[in-house]
């Protein structure tokens, strides 16, 4: 049995949405010569998945409410430092300066906001508690961890993603795990590997990006080509080339992998 993404299949239904049109196209997909798949994965795997989602609403929820009281705020000529944490620690240390310059109303309603992105705060942190006691007790996220710039939350987001360990004797192939965030481009009958585009899973994209950022600016001993790549490229182009990298090692790392996940599942 093999799971296909729906936007694959879609292409297929040649009449209006049915049953036995989705069948149809469902056989006529799988059918397709190089057709990708979707990984099973395991109970574990997609609780980590949704927490991760969990996680990253709550993120979105947190900014935009920042965000907006910055520009409340910013209608009666108050301004605070950029930055999440310094724009309220600011905020928070200039309360009485507030109560005197706003109205009763909107000072109250700053307050509860304050007192709310406190609780989301609070809500990220026990999520990201509980991803971080699934990487310690899953070995393959302690070896994917290995690889610079990779950390707790891109660890356990492409161990959850990757899905049930393949037959190959490498375990989870180094092709398999690119694909979530590079372009396939086929050439002369052959498969091989683009550069990193927006047809893989963004989430899985933006953390390895974030991470890249991390690896470009507090790397102790930078590697001769991240010097290279970093002094004849723009920031962001470098960002990404290195998330490349990261993607698809050549070290040990997604190999202990592989027979982490091979053994693990016997």
């Amino acid at each position: 049995m093999v799971l296909l993404h729906a936007k694959f299949i879609r292409p297929f239904v040649q009449t209006n949405k049915t049953d036995a049109a989705d069948a149809r196209a469902i056989w006529t997909a799988v059918q397709q010569p190089e057709m990708r798949t979707v990984a099973a994965k395991t109970e574990d795997q997609q609780a980590m998945l949704a927490l991760h989602r969990m996680r990253a609403l709550l993120v979105k929820s947190r900014t935009m409410q920042v965000n907006q009281l910055r520009g409340l705020l910013y209608e009666f000529g108050a301004t605070f430092r950029s930055g999440r944490q310094a724009g309220l620690a600011e905020m928070r240390a200039r309360m009485a300066e507030l109560e005197q310059a706003l109205p009763a109303m909107l000072f109250d309603g700053l307050r509860d906001q304050l007192q709310r992105i406190d609780g989301l705060e609070q809500d990220i942190d026990q999520l990201e508690k509980r991803i971080g006691a699934w990487q310690k007790q899953e070995a393959a996220c302690r070896a994917v961890a290995q690889v610079p710039g990779i950390g707790q939350l891109t660890a356990t987001a492409l161990v959850a993603m990757i899905g049930m360990p393949g037959r190959s004797s490498r375990g989870v192939s180094l092709r398999r795990i690119s694909a979530w965030c590079r372009a396939k481009a086929g050439l002369a009958g052959r498969v091989r590997l683009g550069s990193i585009s927006k047809r893989g899973d963004p989430y899985l994209r933006t953390l390895l990006i974030h991470g890249a950022r991390s690896v470009m600016y507090h790397a102790k001993v930078p590697t001769p080509w991240q010097r290279e790549i970093q002094t004849r490229r723009p920031a962001n182009v470098a960002a990404v080339a290195v998330a490349h990298k990261m993607a698809r090692p050549r070290g040990r790392s997604w190999r202990t992998v592989g027979h982490i996940r091979r053994t693990t599942s016997a």
